[in-house]
């Protein structure tokens, strides 16, 4: 029988969203504290919120996250609680880590619902975490280990694979051979990236080249598949900061115009940078990347997240029965895809800098 030890619960760690209409701001105001970001400009992101009911579905998404990974844990026969908090709203963070302690566990593997390297996708979670602690006194009583990042993890990646060539094969067959395939990831500033990750000795740029690597690992397993050679790039979405700071770029729904006069017939979205359809999915790419095309007059289909797919689903407890290994002093397989290999358990020092000031963190060696 697998066996966890030493870790006795999972925590799931979110980013979380608003679930009525009357949360919306007040949830805008948790994500931007700090920024100096005024009232005014948050309604008028609300917006994106309100066309949909004044609900994100990450939250939902998050509960049958939660419920899948049980059922998996259980088919493995492991009987470990599946925890679920917030960074940006209920459940926080502090109160679900605040539940675990006053449950008796004591060693907990989190998995962020995040896959890729950079402040906002990692130090920032551990950061939280470390606020979780001494938040609910938790601090020198609970152990928390983040699980490593899995952007290449075989049940991430697959996933990827099966949704492009299903959105592939939705295009009428005259198209496919001069369509383009844009995967598509949250824009961060170019500092933030600049300082994301470690390769070797190397800090810095893991989010773009982790991401690249990605795109690169599906396409080639789709030209395998429909044995042609399928164009392909890396854009970005959601940008959010002041104009005169540089993000990553080009845009999504700019490069569709740019790739409309060029004479592509169509396009192929596929959201690699978000594991399910939340709200940077159904408004930056199933709104207006898909109005952009249209007005464009060019074709566009979004490919699916991984979402509650059972192979995804899995890696939770692939990472969770790695780490345990690891931790017992083991040398366990660590299946990872491409040439970028398996991801660190302990973050390194300097990985991933906070952009404004240093903070304790949980799960690194800073």
């Amino acid at each position: 029988m697998p066996d966890p030890t030493p870790y006795d619960a999972v925590l799931l760690v979110c980013f979380g969203g608003p679930e009525k209409p009357e949360d919306v701001v007040p949830f805008l105001e948790n994500v931007t504290r700090g920024r100096g970001i005024p009232r005014e400009r948050l309604e008028e992101v609300g917006e994106h919120y309100f066309r949909f009911g004044g609900r994100s579905p990450i939250n939902d998404l998050n509960r049958e996250l939660r419920r899948a990974v049980e059922e998996d844990l259980r088919g493995r026969g492991l009987d470990l609680p599946v925890f679920w908090g917030n960074r940006n709203w209920d459940p926080y963070l502090t109160d679900t880590v605040r539940e675990i302690r006053e449950a008796g566990h004591r060693r907990v593997a989190c998995f962020l619902t995040s896959a890729y390297s950079s402040y906002s996708g990692c130090r920032q979670y551990r950061e939280n975490l470390a606020d979780a602690l001494a938040g609910s006194d938790s601090e020198g009583v609970l152990q928390l280990d983040r699980l490593r990042h899995y952007f290449n993890h075989p049940g991430f990646v697959e996933p990827m694979v099966d949704a492009t060539l299903t959105a592939l094969s939705e295009l009428p067959e005259r198209q496919r051979n001069d369509t383009v395939v844009l995967f598509v990831t949250h824009s961060i500033p170019d500092s933030m990236n600049d300082a994301s990750g470690r390769h070797g000795e190397r800090l810095g740029g893991a989010y773009v080249d982790q991401h690249r690597s990605v795109a690169q690992l599906v396409a080639d397993r789709v030209r395998r598949e429909t044995g042609s050679r399928v164009r392909h790039e890396l854009v970005f979405c959601s940008r959010s900061g002041p104009p005169q700071v540089p993000w990553l770029e080009p845009d999504v729904g700019d490069r569709i115009g740019e790739l409309a006069k060029e004479g592509v017939p169509a396009v192929v979205v596929v959201p690699i940078g978000f594991i399910a359809d939340h709200m940077e999915v159904i408004y930056d790419l199933d709104t207006e990347a898909a109005e952009a095309a249209k007005e464009a007059g060019i074709g566009f289909v979004r490919a699916a997240t991984a979402g509650i797919d059972p192979r995804f689903v899995a890696v939770v407890g692939d990472l969770l029965l790695e780490r345990a290994a690891v931790e017992r002093g083991e040398a366990p397989e660590r299946p990872a895809l491409g040439s970028l290999g398996p991801s660190w358990d302990v973050c390194p020092a300097g990985c991933c800098a906070n952009p404004r000031a240093q903070r304790p963190a949980c799960c690194g060696s800073d």
